[in-house]
């Protein structure tokens, strides 16, 4: 382990996967109370196109990638509070589009772009200094929204038509939530790739409701899982020689699955 923090791609690496963690292990408390894993795969798919879209007209693919993703978030809420339109079925329709406008970029570029396959799979020890600046400002600013509005979106995950009926403006709320969402899964595609991101958004989350009940003891206990997961996959993943992303998701279900057995002993 020593001689790995030697190496500088090692250290970013290091740094960027404990940051980005704790921001994905808070996220995924309220992404699992509110049963939003399905819409985290739409909006990670999503991104996709983003970054085909800022790889096409030269600007920067994760500020193309945080836009667009965002922009399908909200639009994925709008659409299926129409009534006519399932939440399931919305997430189908702009799921599709974007990585169809991906598509489309790529084939319009001149030229082959091999940054585009990390996005897609992840390429945590390419983190460079400025990803680091981008990740902790982001991610700082992700974690004092939750902060400053942590009761107000608790409020709305247990009940949002009590929420609704006391005033708690619930639609903006929604809309602001969604955006965190797709801003913390923009930031962290280079973890673990925009295929698997949306696992460390539900993972850590599902894993800590296994043991615990109390919102407080499920946090800290997703931010555990989630370092213990991004750390421990990574430095397995160097020593085998063997895909990062791929290797922090296999262990986060690991961990899942052991935390699943031990909630089921504690009920019996």
């Amino acid at each position: 382990m020593i001689d790995l923090l030697q190496h500088q791609f090692m250290q970013n690496a290091l740094i960027a996967g404990v940051m980005l963690s704790i921001v994905l292990a808070v996220v995924s408390f309220f992404v699992v109370l509110r049963r939003y894993a399905f819409i985290g795969v739409g909006i990670a798919h999503s991104a996709f196109g983003g970054v085909a879209i800022g790889s096409l007209l030269g600007i920067p693919p994760i500020l193309a990638a945080i836009v667009f993703a965002g922009i399908v978030a909200n639009a994925i809420s709008f659409v299926s509070k129409q009534k006519r339109i399932g939440v399931d079925t919305a997430i189908g329709i702009f799921f599709s589009l974007a990585m169809a406008i991906g598509v489309i970029c790529i084939g319009l570029s001149d030229v082959y772009n091999t940054d585009l396959f990390g996005y897609l799979f992840g390429n945590i020890l390419a983190i460079s200094r400025w990803d680091l600046a981008i990740i902790a400002g982001l991610g700082g600013a992700i974690l004092l929204s939750v902060f400053l509005f942590f009761k107000e979106l608790l409020f709305i995950a247990f009940d949002p038509e009590v929420a609704l009926v006391s005033g708690m403006p619930v639609t903006f709320l929604d809309h602001f939530f969604l955006t965190i969402l797709a801003i913390t899964i923009v930031i962290s595609i280079k973890i673990t790739g925009i295929i698997l991101v949306s696992a460390l958004l539900v993972i850590p989350g599902a894993a800590a409701t296994q043991i615990f009940n109390h919102y407080s003891r499920i946090i800290v206990a997703s931010i555990v899982i989630a370092l213990f997961s991004t750390v421990g996959g990574l430095v397995i993943s160097c020593y085998l020689n063997i895909a990062s992303g791929a290797t922090i998701v296999v262990l986060a279900s690991i961990v899942f699955f052991i935390s699943f057995a031990i909630g089921k002993i504690r009920k019996h």
